[in-house]
């Protein structure tokens, strides 16, 4: 009989000889080594080394047993999450650790390599590390079938805006971008008076309406239409029609208030001025610096347009203009509230196209004290000199209607150098929104708005256009015209690669 000779320091640690190779190890429930041990125990049997994930090539998607499917990146931990919920057994095993292995991405393969721990022979722990392939399976998903099948929404979104001047509809293809709220369409085709936005289900386009209503004044409506139905088990199928008509009006439209709406708002004149458009409409009366706020709900109780057309503004020159004290302001006993932002002045104006022909200049009211002054150019309505045709309109009396009403200041009278010198641009929803037609110049107009208007820049984002560079020398840019600085600009610009 042969003895094992334990050496002194193994004795001194307590250490033993293991039962099957005589190795010297420190003491466990098995009294075997660890390679003794694999060798009679796997605790990864019953764990598969490879398994099989269907993913979507036309929306990028993973399926997720039963019927969803997620968006997950290579690498991600949504991927290794659903890498590990498709291993059948791993619940008998503690998991340890676990990670992706580099594949090449277009390989189709995942590697996984798992760590895991299980109690064997005699409450013995043993490590295990081991490798799972995945291999990746192309699978149409349900969305895809049917918009290749021709049958890919259950709910239209028409949103439209019977108007010839479309800038109140360009703010909101900007705020639907810069919320995403257009993230969960299946398509988006461009129609005459506006966009269609098709989802999948209908929960999805009422998200869409909830949230137009809740940033623009407008009116909705809905129909639904019977595609199939089962007698059997009673089940219906539907296709949902949502129309969004957004009000007629925009900002620097003239209109014409109902007296018995301008009765309710404190006596507001009835030619206002809309200053403003946001979930509400935002009115101003030139004459007396009086504000007041419509709703949806209570303009299209009254429905009425707009008098006057923004391509009918007119240049004219500040002769002279003086602002009018709180004295000589007209106020009676309920009276609405009244702006601080704008001083009612007493303005001289004269036809730019007629300066130094006619020394009579024609004396109106403004509200825009604050930033006129004599020499400056401004743009106005001619408002006796229009063809109005409006029921509320024709039961003034003549001594209310002002001569010219003006609108803002003018700033550049070369327009093309100065949108040559932005260095920002815009996204769009679609590239057939914008018409860059020649004749139709309202997206440029926008623009300028926009350059002008910091509290309307502040609700949407703004790019950088890398096709322009930004000018080093201030020599290159009109000082007269109010330029979106490069600070200001890079508050809320994400880069365009």
């Amino acid at each position: 009989m042969e003895y094992i000779e334990v050496p002194d320091e193994a004795q001194k640690k307590g250490m033993i000889p293991c039962c099957e190779c005589g190795l010297a190890i420190e003491p466990n429930p098995a009294n075997m080594c660890v390679g003794c041990l694999r060798t009679r125990v796997d605790i990864t049997d019953g764990i598969p080394k490879q398994a099989t994930l269907q993913f979507c090539k036309g929306c990028e998607r993973y399926l997720q047993p039963p019927s969803e499917w997620i968006h997950a990146a290579l690498e991600s931990r949504e991927l290794l999450s659903l890498c590990l919920k498709k291993l059948k057994g791993l619940n008998r095993v503690k998991l340890v650790d676990a990670g992706f292995i580099w594949t090449e991405p277009h390989s189709k393969r995942l590697k996984v390599k798992l760590t895991v721990h299980a109690q064997v022979i005699g409450e013995t722990v043993l490590e295990q590390v081991f490798v799972v392939e995945y291999i990746v399976n192309n699978q149409m998903c349900e969305d895809c079938h049917r918009t290749e099948a021709k049958d890919y929404w259950r709910a239209c979104v028409q949103v439209r805006q019977r108007v010839t001047n479309k800038k109140t509809f360009y703010y909101l293809e900007q705020l639907i971008l810069k919320h995403k709220a257009h993230e969960n369409t299946l398509a988006i085709k461009p129609v005459h008076e506006g966009l269609d936005f098709f989802f999948a289900n209908e929960a999805a386009a009422r998200k869409m309406i909830d949230f137009i209503v809740m940033v623009m004044p407008c009116n909705t409506q809905h129909s639904k239409k019977l595609i199939s139905h089962d007698c059997h088990s009673n089940l219906y199928n539907y296709k949902f029609t949502y129309c969004v008509e957004l009000i007629p009006l925009s900002k620097d439209s003239v209109v014409c208030l109902p007296r018995k709406l301008a009765h309710q708002m404190g006596g507001i004149n009835s030619i206002c001025l809309v200053y403003r458009i946001t979930n509400t409409v935002h009115l101003i009366d030139f004459t007396s610096g009086q504000i007041g706020e419509l709703d949806s709900n209570v303009y299209w109780r009254y429905n009425f347009n707009s008098l006057c057309d923004p391509k009918q503004l007119i240049e004219y020159i500040v002769m002279d203009i003086e602002p009018i004290t709180y004295k000589n302001r007209k106020v009676f006993p309920g009276q609405g509230a009244i702006s601080n932002k704008h001083v009612i002045a007493d303005a001289w104006v004269v036809k730019a196209s007629e300066l130094g022909v006619d020394d009579n200049p024609i004396h109106t009211r403004t509200h825009l004290g604050h930033i006129l002054k004599p020499g400056d150019s401004v743009l106005g309505y001619a408002l006796k000199n229009i063809n109005i045709n409006d029921p509320n309109f024709d039961k003034l009396s003549e001594d209310v209607i002002p001569d010219i009403i003006l609108v803002k200041k003018f700033y550049s009278h070369n327009k093309a150098a100065r949108r040559k010198a932005r260095v920002w641009k815009l996204k769009h929803i679609n590239d057939e929104v914008v018409s860059m037609d020649t004749e139709n110049n309202e997206y440029s107009e926008f623009l300028d708005e926009l350059e002008e208007d910091p509290e309307m820049r502040q609700n949407i984002n703004i790019f950088r256009d890398l096709r322009k560079q930004i000018p080093v020398d201030t020599n290159e840019i009109d000082p007269s015209i109010p330029q979106i600085t490069l600070e200001e600009m890079m508050d809320d610009l994400v880069i365009d690669d």
